[in-house]
Protein backbone atom coordinates (compact mmCIF):
# COMPACT_ATOMS: atom_id res chain seq x y z
CA UNK A 1 0.00 0.00 0.00
CA UNK A 2 1.46 3.38 -0.50
CA UNK A 3 2.20 5.32 2.10
CA UNK A 4 1.60 9.00 2.90
CA UNK A 5 4.05 11.20 5.26
CA UNK A 6 1.72 14.18 5.88
CA UNK A 7 -1.76 15.65 4.61
CA UNK A 8 0.62 17.50 1.60
CA UNK A 9 1.84 14.34 0.31
CA UNK A 10 -1.59 12.86 0.08
CA UNK A 11 -2.86 15.93 -1.54
CA UNK A 12 0.06 15.96 -3.94
CA UNK A 13 -1.03 12.70 -4.92
CA UNK A 14 -4.75 13.63 -5.57
CA UNK A 15 -3.29 15.82 -8.00
CA UNK A 16 -0.87 13.73 -9.67
CA UNK A 17 -3.25 12.93 -12.26
CA UNK A 18 -4.47 16.48 -13.29
CA UNK A 19 -0.91 18.03 -12.94
CA UNK A 20 -0.13 15.93 -16.60
CA UNK A 21 -2.36 18.24 -18.14
CA UNK A 22 -0.65 21.32 -16.73
CA UNK A 23 0.53 24.18 -19.82
CA UNK A 24 -2.65 22.52 -22.23
CA UNK A 25 -5.52 24.04 -22.95
CA UNK A 26 -8.70 22.31 -21.56
CA UNK A 27 -11.66 22.06 -23.44
CA UNK A 28 -14.91 23.55 -22.13
CA UNK A 29 -16.87 21.12 -19.44
CA UNK A 30 -19.07 19.26 -21.68
CA UNK A 31 -16.09 18.30 -23.53
CA UNK A 32 -13.62 18.07 -20.98
CA UNK A 33 -14.62 17.05 -18.10
CA UNK A 34 -15.46 12.56 -17.60
CA UNK A 35 -16.57 11.54 -14.39
CA UNK A 36 -16.28 8.10 -15.51
CA UNK A 37 -12.95 6.92 -13.67
CA UNK A 38 -14.45 8.22 -10.17
CA UNK A 39 -17.77 5.85 -10.66
CA UNK A 40 -15.50 3.47 -11.76
CA UNK A 41 -13.53 3.65 -8.29
CA UNK A 42 -16.45 4.03 -6.38
CA UNK A 43 -18.37 0.99 -7.72
CA UNK A 44 -15.18 -0.79 -7.41
CA UNK A 45 -14.97 -0.20 -3.70
CA UNK A 46 -18.90 0.04 -3.24
CA UNK A 47 -18.00 3.33 -1.93
CA UNK A 48 -21.95 3.83 -2.26
CA UNK A 49 -23.16 0.63 -0.91
CA UNK A 50 -24.23 2.51 2.47
CA UNK A 51 -27.91 3.06 3.24
CA UNK A 52 -27.45 7.03 2.86
CA UNK A 53 -29.48 9.82 2.34
CA UNK A 54 -27.70 12.82 -0.42
CA UNK A 55 -28.30 16.30 -1.08
CA UNK A 56 -26.64 18.00 -3.61
CA UNK A 57 -26.05 21.55 -3.87
CA UNK A 58 -25.03 23.43 -6.91
CA UNK A 59 -25.89 27.67 -8.08
CA UNK A 60 -23.52 30.47 -8.88
CA UNK A 61 -23.46 31.90 -5.75
CA UNK A 62 -24.13 30.54 -2.19
CA UNK A 63 -23.95 27.10 -2.57
CA UNK A 64 -21.36 26.56 -0.12
CA UNK A 65 -23.55 28.59 3.04
CA UNK A 66 -26.60 26.77 1.91
CA UNK A 67 -24.88 23.28 2.15
CA UNK A 68 -23.41 24.28 5.95
CA UNK A 69 -26.60 25.92 6.61
CA UNK A 70 -28.74 22.47 5.45
CA UNK A 71 -25.63 20.67 7.25
CA UNK A 72 -25.82 22.17 10.34
CA UNK A 73 -30.03 21.72 11.05
CA UNK A 74 -29.95 18.31 10.14
CA UNK A 75 -27.26 17.60 13.03
CA UNK A 76 -29.62 19.87 14.92
CA UNK A 77 -32.01 17.68 14.06
CA UNK A 78 -30.35 14.83 15.71
CA UNK A 79 -28.98 13.10 12.37
CA UNK A 80 -24.94 12.31 12.27
CA UNK A 81 -24.50 14.16 9.02
CA UNK A 82 -21.92 14.41 6.70
CA UNK A 83 -20.58 17.25 4.28
CA UNK A 84 -18.51 17.92 1.13
CA UNK A 85 -17.27 21.55 0.38
CA UNK A 86 -14.64 23.07 -1.53
CA UNK A 87 -12.50 25.21 -1.53
CA UNK A 88 -11.22 25.36 1.57
CA UNK A 89 -9.36 27.68 3.91
CA UNK A 90 -6.23 26.88 5.43
CA UNK A 91 -6.43 22.68 5.19
CA UNK A 92 -7.24 20.44 2.06
CA UNK A 93 -9.24 18.13 5.46
CA UNK A 94 -11.75 20.91 5.86
CA UNK A 95 -13.68 19.85 2.07
CA UNK A 96 -14.58 16.57 4.35
CA UNK A 97 -16.68 17.22 7.72
CA UNK A 98 -19.09 14.85 9.93
CA UNK A 99 -21.07 16.96 12.18
CA UNK A 100 -18.77 19.93 11.29
CA UNK A 101 -15.67 18.21 12.54
CA UNK A 102 -13.01 17.84 9.33
CA UNK A 103 -11.68 14.64 8.96
CA UNK A 104 -8.43 14.11 11.39
CA UNK A 105 -5.24 14.21 9.58
CA UNK A 106 -4.19 10.37 9.85
CA UNK A 107 -7.68 9.17 8.71
CA UNK A 108 -7.14 11.46 5.57
CA UNK A 109 -3.58 9.74 5.03
CA UNK A 110 -4.94 6.31 5.67
CA UNK A 111 -7.84 6.47 3.32
CA UNK A 112 -6.28 8.03 0.43
CA UNK A 113 -3.24 5.58 0.79
CA UNK A 114 -6.08 2.71 0.72
CA UNK A 115 -7.42 4.13 -1.80
CA UNK A 116 -4.49 4.32 -4.19
CA UNK A 117 -3.64 0.94 -5.06
CA UNK A 118 -7.63 1.02 -7.48
CA UNK A 119 -6.76 4.59 -8.08
CA UNK A 120 -3.31 3.51 -9.68
CA UNK A 121 -4.90 1.13 -11.62
CA UNK A 122 -8.16 3.17 -13.47
CA UNK A 123 -5.30 5.81 -13.80
CA UNK A 124 -3.30 3.41 -15.76
CA UNK A 125 -5.92 2.62 -18.18
CA UNK A 126 -6.71 6.72 -19.46
CA UNK A 127 -5.24 7.93 -21.99
CA UNK A 128 -2.36 11.40 -21.80
CA UNK A 129 -5.53 13.45 -22.60
CA UNK A 130 -7.26 11.84 -19.70
CA UNK A 131 -7.21 12.59 -15.77
CA UNK A 132 -8.17 11.74 -12.70
CA UNK A 133 -10.57 14.33 -11.33
CA UNK A 134 -9.00 15.29 -7.59
CA UNK A 135 -12.86 16.26 -7.17
CA UNK A 136 -13.49 12.86 -7.68
CA UNK A 137 -10.99 11.28 -5.35
CA UNK A 138 -11.76 14.01 -2.47
CA UNK A 139 -15.69 12.32 -2.76
CA UNK A 140 -14.05 9.08 -2.35
CA UNK A 141 -12.41 9.37 0.65
CA UNK A 142 -15.75 11.14 1.79
CA UNK A 143 -17.40 8.46 1.05
CA UNK A 144 -15.43 5.97 3.12
CA UNK A 145 -14.92 8.16 5.88
CA UNK A 146 -18.94 8.88 6.03
CA UNK A 147 -19.20 5.01 5.98
CA UNK A 148 -16.68 4.48 9.25
CA UNK A 149 -18.40 7.59 10.78
CA UNK A 150 -21.82 5.63 10.11
CA UNK A 151 -23.13 9.00 8.46
CA UNK A 152 -27.02 8.65 7.51
CA UNK A 153 -27.28 12.03 5.68
CA UNK A 154 -24.61 13.80 3.23
CA UNK A 155 -25.01 17.31 1.87
CA UNK A 156 -22.37 17.64 -1.00
CA UNK A 157 -21.65 20.98 -2.44
CA UNK A 158 -20.82 20.85 -6.39
CA UNK A 159 -17.66 22.46 -7.81
CA UNK A 160 -18.73 25.01 -10.68
CA UNK A 161 -21.79 23.18 -12.99
CA UNK A 162 -22.98 19.68 -11.76
CA UNK A 163 -23.96 17.20 -15.03
CA UNK A 164 -20.72 16.53 -15.51
CA UNK A 165 -19.58 16.77 -11.75
CA UNK A 166 -18.01 13.74 -9.81
CA UNK A 167 -20.28 14.96 -6.84
CA UNK A 168 -23.42 14.35 -9.20
CA UNK A 169 -22.77 10.57 -8.97
CA UNK A 170 -24.17 10.18 -5.75
CA UNK A 171 -28.02 9.03 -5.95
CA UNK A 172 -29.13 12.04 -4.27
CA UNK A 173 -32.77 12.69 -3.88
CA UNK A 174 -32.97 16.07 -2.90
CA UNK A 175 -31.52 18.83 -4.98
CA UNK A 176 -30.96 22.71 -4.22
CA UNK A 177 -30.53 25.28 -6.36
CA UNK A 178 -29.13 28.69 -5.25
CA UNK A 179 -29.14 31.47 -7.46
CA UNK A 180 -27.70 30.93 -11.18
CA UNK A 181 -26.14 33.64 -12.49
CA UNK A 182 -23.75 34.11 -15.52
CA UNK A 183 -20.37 32.71 -14.66
CA UNK A 184 -17.16 30.55 -15.65
CA UNK A 185 -18.21 31.43 -19.32
CA UNK A 186 -15.77 29.64 -21.13
CA UNK A 187 -16.06 26.22 -19.05
CA UNK A 188 -20.29 26.35 -18.85
CA UNK A 189 -21.20 28.47 -22.24
CA UNK A 190 -21.97 31.31 -22.94
CA UNK A 191 -25.91 31.95 -22.32
CA UNK A 192 -27.95 31.64 -19.29
CA UNK A 193 -29.86 29.25 -20.04
CA UNK A 194 -26.65 26.64 -20.87
CA UNK A 195 -24.87 27.05 -17.36
CA UNK A 196 -28.50 26.51 -16.12
CA UNK A 197 -28.15 23.27 -18.18
CA UNK A 198 -24.94 22.18 -17.13
CA UNK A 199 -26.16 22.85 -13.12
CA UNK A 200 -29.45 21.02 -13.88
CA UNK A 201 -27.34 17.69 -14.20
CA UNK A 202 -27.73 16.94 -10.95
CA UNK A 203 -31.57 16.40 -10.69
CA UNK A 204 -31.91 12.30 -10.42
CA UNK A 205 -35.01 10.35 -11.58
CA UNK A 206 -37.59 10.56 -9.01
CA UNK A 207 -36.44 13.18 -6.78
CA UNK A 208 -37.03 16.03 -5.83
CA UNK A 209 -35.60 19.85 -6.48
CA UNK A 210 -35.64 23.20 -4.67
CA UNK A 211 -34.54 26.26 -6.02
CA UNK A 212 -35.08 30.02 -5.04
CA UNK A 213 -36.35 32.50 -6.96
CA UNK A 214 -34.61 32.53 -10.53
CA UNK A 215 -35.02 34.60 -13.96
CA UNK A 216 -37.48 33.05 -16.09
CA UNK A 217 -34.62 31.62 -18.31
CA UNK A 218 -33.46 29.61 -15.83
CA UNK A 219 -36.65 28.46 -14.25
CA UNK A 220 -37.77 27.11 -17.95
CA UNK A 221 -34.49 25.09 -17.96
CA UNK A 222 -34.65 23.51 -14.42
CA UNK A 223 -38.63 22.87 -14.93
CA UNK A 224 -37.77 20.83 -18.25
CA UNK A 225 -34.86 19.28 -16.82
CA UNK A 226 -37.07 18.05 -13.77
CA UNK A 227 -39.82 17.32 -16.01
CA UNK A 228 -37.65 14.88 -18.17
CA UNK A 229 -36.24 13.16 -15.08
CA UNK A 230 -39.72 12.51 -13.59
CA UNK A 231 -38.53 14.56 -10.79
CA UNK A 232 -40.87 17.22 -8.51
CA UNK A 233 -39.50 20.91 -8.74
CA UNK A 234 -40.54 23.13 -6.34
CA UNK A 235 -39.28 26.78 -6.25
CA UNK A 236 -39.54 29.48 -3.28
CA UNK A 237 -42.21 31.89 -4.79
CA UNK A 238 -40.86 35.45 -3.47
CA UNK A 239 -43.27 36.13 -0.97
CA UNK A 240 -42.32 32.41 0.81
CA UNK A 241 -38.98 33.33 1.10
CA UNK A 242 -37.31 34.85 4.61
CA UNK A 243 -37.20 38.33 5.48
CA UNK A 244 -34.24 40.17 6.91
CA UNK A 245 -34.97 42.75 9.75
CA UNK A 246 -32.05 43.62 10.90
CA UNK A 247 -28.47 43.11 12.41
CA UNK A 248 -28.05 40.90 15.56
CA UNK A 249 -24.58 40.77 17.80
CA UNK A 250 -23.47 37.83 16.16
CA UNK A 251 -25.23 38.11 12.47
CA UNK A 252 -28.68 39.10 11.68
CA UNK A 253 -32.25 38.38 12.52
CA UNK A 254 -34.64 37.05 9.83
CA UNK A 255 -38.26 36.70 9.90
CA UNK A 256 -38.82 32.41 8.49
CA UNK A 257 -42.64 31.33 8.32
CA UNK A 258 -43.42 29.28 11.16
CA UNK A 259 -40.42 29.82 12.65
CA UNK A 260 -40.85 32.93 13.74
CA UNK A 261 -37.92 35.65 14.20
CA UNK A 262 -35.19 33.60 13.99
CA UNK A 263 -31.04 34.55 14.82
CA UNK A 264 -28.65 33.37 11.95
CA UNK A 265 -25.25 33.63 12.86
CA UNK A 266 -23.84 34.78 9.79
CA UNK A 267 -23.76 38.36 8.76
CA UNK A 268 -24.85 38.68 5.13
CA UNK A 269 -28.47 39.37 3.87
CA UNK A 270 -27.97 37.63 1.40
CA UNK A 271 -27.83 34.48 3.32
CA UNK A 272 -31.33 35.00 4.32
CA UNK A 273 -32.00 33.04 0.75
CA UNK A 274 -29.51 30.58 1.46
CA UNK A 275 -31.31 29.80 4.72
CA UNK A 276 -34.38 29.51 3.18
CA UNK A 277 -33.50 27.41 0.94
CA UNK A 278 -31.40 25.12 3.75
CA UNK A 279 -34.01 25.06 5.68
CA UNK A 280 -36.56 23.90 3.31
CA UNK A 281 -33.90 21.33 1.96
CA UNK A 282 -33.36 20.25 5.90
CA UNK A 283 -37.34 19.58 5.91
CA UNK A 284 -37.41 17.29 3.46
CA UNK A 285 -34.03 15.02 4.28
CA UNK A 286 -35.62 14.80 7.41
CA UNK A 287 -38.98 13.13 6.52
CA UNK A 288 -36.87 10.61 5.07
CA UNK A 289 -34.97 10.14 7.79
CA UNK A 290 -37.74 9.95 10.35
CA UNK A 291 -37.21 11.36 13.95
CA UNK A 292 -38.67 14.53 15.65
CA UNK A 293 -42.41 15.30 14.39
CA UNK A 294 -42.16 17.79 11.43
CA UNK A 295 -44.96 19.96 13.67
CA UNK A 296 -43.98 19.83 17.09
CA UNK A 297 -42.49 22.38 18.93
CA UNK A 298 -39.46 20.81 19.46
CA UNK A 299 -38.75 20.66 15.85
CA UNK A 300 -38.87 24.23 15.42
CA UNK A 301 -36.68 24.55 17.77
CA UNK A 302 -33.86 22.71 16.84
CA UNK A 303 -34.17 24.42 12.94
CA UNK A 304 -33.96 28.10 15.08
CA UNK A 305 -30.82 26.38 17.23
CA UNK A 306 -29.42 25.00 14.23
CA UNK A 307 -29.94 28.80 12.66
CA UNK A 308 -28.20 30.35 15.44
CA UNK A 309 -25.31 27.55 15.79
CA UNK A 310 -24.21 28.16 11.84
CA UNK A 311 -20.65 28.66 11.51
CA UNK A 312 -18.80 29.43 7.97
CA UNK A 313 -16.20 30.98 7.94
CA UNK A 314 -14.44 34.08 5.62
CA UNK A 315 -18.14 34.37 4.44
CA UNK A 316 -18.75 38.32 5.79
CA UNK A 317 -16.89 36.74 9.05
CA UNK A 318 -16.32 39.12 11.71
CA UNK A 319 -12.47 38.46 13.06
CA UNK A 320 -12.64 41.02 15.68
CA UNK A 321 -14.43 44.25 17.27
CA UNK A 322 -12.01 46.87 17.65
CA UNK A 323 -11.36 48.21 14.75
CA UNK A 324 -14.15 46.09 13.74
CA UNK A 325 -12.57 43.80 11.06
CA UNK A 326 -14.70 41.98 8.47
CA UNK A 327 -13.93 38.83 6.13
CA UNK A 328 -15.43 37.88 2.56
CA UNK A 329 -14.49 36.35 -0.16
CA UNK A 330 -16.14 38.92 -3.19
CA UNK A 331 -13.99 38.75 -6.68
CA UNK A 332 -16.45 40.71 -8.31
CA UNK A 333 -18.32 43.96 -8.11
CA UNK A 334 -21.85 42.55 -7.60
CA UNK A 335 -20.52 40.47 -4.42
CA UNK A 336 -18.90 43.46 -3.09
CA UNK A 337 -21.44 45.56 -3.19
CA UNK A 338 -23.61 42.94 -1.18
CA UNK A 339 -20.66 43.23 1.41
CA UNK A 340 -21.35 46.76 1.38
CA UNK A 341 -25.23 46.36 1.97
CA UNK A 342 -25.14 43.90 4.17
CA UNK A 343 -22.68 45.79 6.49
CA UNK A 344 -24.20 49.30 5.69
CA UNK A 345 -25.42 49.66 9.37
CA UNK A 346 -22.48 48.63 11.39
CA UNK A 347 -19.52 50.15 8.97
CA UNK A 348 -18.06 52.75 12.07
CA UNK A 349 -15.88 55.07 10.00
CA UNK A 350 -12.88 54.98 9.01
CA UNK A 351 -13.82 52.21 6.52
CA UNK A 352 -10.41 50.82 5.18
CA UNK A 353 -10.60 48.27 2.62
CA UNK A 354 -7.79 45.60 1.93
CA UNK A 355 -8.71 43.99 -1.49
CA UNK A 356 -6.71 41.16 -2.92
CA UNK A 357 -8.48 40.01 -6.18
CA UNK A 358 -6.60 38.23 -8.66
CA UNK A 359 -6.10 39.57 -12.29
CA UNK A 360 -8.25 36.83 -14.02
CA UNK A 361 -11.44 38.22 -11.64
CA UNK A 362 -13.36 41.10 -11.70
CA UNK A 363 -10.91 43.38 -9.54
CA UNK A 364 -12.15 46.77 -11.62
CA UNK A 365 -15.58 45.69 -10.52
CA UNK A 366 -14.37 45.29 -6.74
CA UNK A 367 -12.47 48.60 -6.62
CA UNK A 368 -15.97 49.82 -8.00
CA UNK A 369 -17.93 48.91 -5.11
CA UNK A 370 -15.72 49.48 -2.69
CA UNK A 371 -14.01 52.65 -3.44
CA UNK A 372 -16.78 54.63 -2.30
CA UNK A 373 -18.17 53.35 0.88
CA UNK A 374 -14.38 53.30 2.08
CA UNK A 375 -11.89 56.45 3.32
CA UNK A 376 -9.37 54.36 1.90
CA UNK A 377 -8.13 51.05 0.03
CA UNK A 378 -5.39 49.23 0.58
CA UNK A 379 -4.24 46.65 -2.29
CA UNK A 380 -2.13 43.36 -1.86
CA UNK A 381 -1.67 40.03 -2.95
CA UNK A 382 -0.55 36.38 -1.81
CA UNK A 383 1.93 34.26 -2.73
CA UNK A 384 -0.10 30.82 -1.05
CA UNK A 385 -1.57 29.87 -4.21
CA UNK A 386 1.31 29.94 -6.85
CA UNK A 387 -1.37 29.43 -10.01
CA UNK A 388 -2.60 32.92 -8.80
CA UNK A 389 -1.67 36.11 -10.67
CA UNK A 390 -2.08 39.46 -9.80
CA UNK A 391 -2.87 42.73 -11.40
CA UNK A 392 0.53 44.50 -11.69
CA UNK A 393 0.89 47.28 -9.26
CA UNK A 394 0.41 50.69 -11.70
CA UNK A 395 -2.47 49.07 -13.28
CA UNK A 396 -4.38 48.22 -10.08
CA UNK A 397 -4.01 51.24 -8.58
CA UNK A 398 -4.46 53.33 -11.35
CA UNK A 399 -7.77 51.54 -11.49
CA UNK A 400 -8.76 51.75 -8.19
CA UNK A 401 -8.26 55.38 -8.13
CA UNK A 402 -10.90 55.97 -10.69
CA UNK A 403 -13.06 54.88 -7.23
CA UNK A 404 -11.08 56.48 -4.45
CA UNK A 405 -8.26 58.98 -3.94
CA UNK A 406 -6.40 57.08 -1.19
CA UNK A 407 -5.33 54.06 -2.69
CA UNK A 408 -1.72 52.42 -1.26
CA UNK A 409 0.18 48.92 -2.03
CA UNK A 410 1.44 46.70 0.95
CA UNK A 411 3.12 43.43 -0.48
CA UNK A 412 1.59 41.14 1.97
CA UNK A 413 -1.55 40.71 4.30
CA UNK A 414 0.17 41.32 6.80
CA UNK A 415 1.93 44.74 6.42
CA UNK A 416 -1.62 45.75 4.79
CA UNK A 417 -3.40 45.02 8.18
CA UNK A 418 -0.86 47.01 9.80
CA UNK A 419 -1.39 50.01 7.69
CA UNK A 420 -4.97 49.44 7.85
CA UNK A 421 -4.85 49.34 11.22
CA UNK A 422 -3.01 52.59 12.12
CA UNK A 423 -5.75 54.23 9.44
CA UNK A 424 -8.44 52.89 11.44
CA UNK A 425 -7.57 53.22 14.68
CA UNK A 426 -10.10 51.75 17.78
CA UNK A 427 -13.10 52.81 16.38
CA UNK A 428 -12.92 52.16 12.63
CA UNK A 429 -13.70 49.18 10.34
CA UNK A 430 -11.43 46.73 8.25
CA UNK A 431 -12.74 45.19 5.13
CA UNK A 432 -10.36 42.18 3.79
CA UNK A 433 -11.72 41.47 0.88
CA UNK A 434 -10.51 38.66 -1.99
CA UNK A 435 -9.58 35.49 -3.13
CA UNK A 436 -9.48 32.63 -1.03
CA UNK A 437 -5.73 32.53 -0.58
CA UNK A 438 -5.92 36.11 1.28
CA UNK A 439 -8.80 35.13 3.34
CA UNK A 440 -6.66 31.75 4.58
CA UNK A 441 -3.51 34.08 5.42
CA UNK A 442 -5.86 36.34 7.19
CA UNK A 443 -7.44 33.32 9.25
CA UNK A 444 -3.51 32.26 10.33
CA UNK A 445 -3.12 35.90 11.16
CA UNK A 446 -5.71 35.98 13.58
CA UNK A 447 -4.71 32.23 15.17
CA UNK A 448 -7.91 30.82 14.12
CA UNK A 449 -8.92 27.49 13.34
CA UNK A 450 -11.73 25.43 11.64
CA UNK A 451 -11.05 22.03 12.47
CA UNK A 452 -15.20 22.09 14.05
CA UNK A 453 -17.72 24.73 12.70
Amino acid sequence: MTLFASEADAVTYIFHSMRKLRGQNRPPDDIGRNPAPTRRLIESLNLLDTRREYAVVTGSKGKGSTTAITAKLLQYLGHRTGMVTSPHLVSWRERIRVNGRAIPEPDFIRIVAELAPTIDRIEATLSDTQYFSPTGIFLAVALRWFDEQRVSVAVLEVGRGGRFDDIALVPNRLSLFTPITLEHIYWLGPTLDRITWHKAGIIKPGSRAYSVPQAPEVMNVLAAEAETRDARFDWIAPIDMGKYLGPSATGIRMSLGRYGEVFLSLHGRYQVVNATLATLGAGDLHARLGGIPHASAEYRERIRAGLAAVRWPARLQKLQDRPAVYLDGAINGESAQSVIESLRDDLTRPVISIIAVPDDKDYAGVYAALGPASDALILTETDRNPILSFPAVDTAVAAARQHNADVSYAPNLEAAVEQASARAGHDGTILIIGTQSILADATLLWGRSYEVI
